[in-house]
């Protein structure tokens, strides 16, 4: 009998698992959540496969399907396990992925750094304030540190010589699409893109402020719509795709 929780949240980011740890905390007070981590060696080729192939190493153990969960760029990897392997995911929760799934901070870093006269650590100062608003020295300098993380570990498919795109679609699986409207890297106009693959499960759903990590800044607003949406999917009667803010 496979011990796997029901709900698993994907990162494929270490350096930003400290942002989705509010989140996972709140929803790990009513639901069994499990937490699956990739970690890309700075040797290897940038692949979503292996990832992808890891997840569904880990997923062949499991005898039910399973709650997948995952922000930005471990988004994308459940949006495309979804595709690939519908049987094995009972829902998927995307947060701040947009209609075109592969758009993520990196590609924004990427093309300013080719359009902007200005240094990579500039850059980055830059994308901490849009990413994260205004801080002191301190905090500033320590969250370029963990973009540099990312830029290093995370399997983005992006770089300064190549962006790639993922076509959108709809998927099989029941399917909630959680972001902010004042998210610069996926905009409200991303998030609404969404509307004509929804289902009538789906859910879309937009908060005020928060930016590109809303789930870490409000962590409660996030997961109370995320668990109403698991519920909704144990109602006999199918709610109707609900647009809140």
């Amino acid at each position: 009998m496979s011990t796997l929780p029901d709900i698993l949240w994907l990162n494929v980011s270490p350096s930003f698992l400290r942002f989705d740890q509010p989140l996972i905390r709140y929803l790990s007070k009513q639901k069994l959540v499990g937490q699956w981590e990739y970690r890309q060696n700075q040797d290897e080729p940038t692949s979503l496969d292996i990832a992808l192939t890891l997840l569904h190493d880990y997923l062949k153990t499991c005898d039910h399907p399973i709650h997948l969960v995952g922000h930005s760029t471990a988004g994308l990897v459940g949006l495309l396990y979804s595709r690939k392997y519908p049987e094995k995911v009972q829902s998927l929760t995307l947060l701040s992925v947009g209609v075109n799934p592969a758009v993520d901070w990196q590609a924004h870093y990427y093309v300013q750094l080719q359009l902007l006269p200005c240094t990579r650590q500039v850059l980055l100062t830059q994308m901490v304030k849009s990413l994260f608003g205004h801080h002191n020295h301190h905090i500033t300098k320590g969250l370029v540190t963990i973009l540099e993380q990312d830029l290093a570990y995370s399997p983005s498919p992006h770089s300064l010589y190549k962006r790639v795109s993922v076509p959108p679609t709809a998927v099989q699986v029941p399917l909630m699409v959680c972001g902010c409207k004042d998210d610069i890297i996926v905009d409200s106009n991303a998030l609404q893109g969404w509307k004509p693959w929804l289902k009538e499960c789906d859910r879309l759903w937009e908060y005020p402020e928060g930016g590109h990590f809303c789930h870490y800044f409000h962590p409660n607003r996030v997961g109370r719509q995320i668990i109403r949406f698991w519920e909704s999917l144990s109602s006999p009667v199918p709610e109707p795709l609900a647009i809140s803010t």
